[in-house]
């Protein structure tokens, strides 16, 4: 009797494993939803439109792009963690997804369990932006402006521990300075306050303050990648200066845990194959961004990395959010 129980849970094993394997050669049968935890017009939401608009093409069904914004990101993560794993419904998260992980008490979901990382898509530079009535030219002048005038100098942010705030924090250590932290309720406001002279300073992702450098309404002074962006040649990186220095911002794609292998495959394959086309990394080159596309086991180990970065840059910053 019990020899009959254990053939027939093998055998129910055995068809569930089909199945999922015809599941997932057959994939995809119908249109998949790109889940973008964060507001539309972002950066984050610029990106994630490209990408559907392109890996649709790819894999031959339409890519839908579904804001669900709140909660610094957990809202919408959250409701790809407990969607169904058939590759349907998909998460296009940036690196505030890594930081989150120490920034909050909960996130609503477990970041190294309930999602498996498929493909980053782009690394986005920080630039450090002033308005034309900060009378520092360079990155060197600034910084000795900012020792001169202790907490005379306000930088704002789109929010308690996002990378603009901790990009500031971990300026202010290096450069032994005391800029004073100005959060906004997102990147929009921030920008419009430096614009208006209300606030001195912006480390700000380079996609979303191009037009005002290149109107010159704003001053780039330096970008916080290690290295300088081909966007921005003239600019230095922050860390030619501050040596250590580095705030590097990234996109990725996400899918919920126990989503089948096979179907893990052909989406990383789309992502890049969509990034390997000239017209593509032309559009990411534009913005001052640099195209990635590596494999789920790549981006896994660059995201345990990423968790302990940002979770060191969150401490120094004292930010939390409960």
């Amino acid at each position: 009797m019990q020899s009959t129980t254990f053939l027939k849970t093998v055998a129910a094993f055995a068809l569930a494993a089909c199945c999922l394997a015809a599941q997932a050669a057959d994939w995809p049968e119908r249109p998949i939803t790109l889940v973008v935890p964060l507001a539309a017009g972002g950066s984050t939401d610029t990106t994630a439109r490209l990408l559907a608009q392109h890996l649709g093409d790819v894999l031959g069904q339409k890519v839908i792009v579904d804001n669900r914004a709140g909660a610094g990101g957990n809202i919408g993560s959250a409701y790809v963690a407990r969607a169904k794993p058939d590759g349907y419904t998909l998460l296009l998260h940036a690196s505030t997804i890594a930081t989150n992980v120490s920034l909050y008490k909960d996130t609503g979901f477990d970041l190294r369990k309930d999602l498996i990382p498929i493909s980053q898509v782009a690394l986005i530079p920080n630039v450090l932006m002033v308005n034309n009535e900060v009378p520092a030219r360079t990155l060197q002048e600034f910084i000795a402006y900012v020792r001169g005038n202790k907490s005379a100098v306000n930088y704002g942010s789109a929010g308690s521990g996002t990378s603009s705030h901790l990009a500031g924090a971990l300026f202010n250590s290096l450069a032994g300075a005391d800029m004073v932290h100005v959060p906004y309720k997102g990147g929009a406001p921030a920008n419009a306050d430096l614009l208006a002279g209300q606030i001195q300073v912006v480390f700000a992702p380079l996609v979303e303050v191009l037009p005002y450098i290149d109107s010159g309404k704003l001053r780039p002074l330096g970008v916080t990648t290690s290295n300088r962006s081909p966007r921005l040649p003239n600019v230095p990186a922050v860390n030619e200066a501050l040596p250590g220095f580095e705030i590097v911002l990234w996109n990725g794609v996400f899918a919920p845990a126990n989503t089948p292998p096979a179907i893990v495959s052909k989406l990383s394959a789309g992502i890049q194959k969509v990034l390997q086309d000239p017209a593509v990394r032309k559009i990411f080159a534009d913005q001052g961004s640099t195209v990635v596309g590596n494999t789920p086991a790549e981006f896994k180990e660059v995201l345990a990395g990423e968790i302990d970065k940002w979770g060191k840059l969150v401490k120094l910053s004292g930010a939390r959010v409960d």
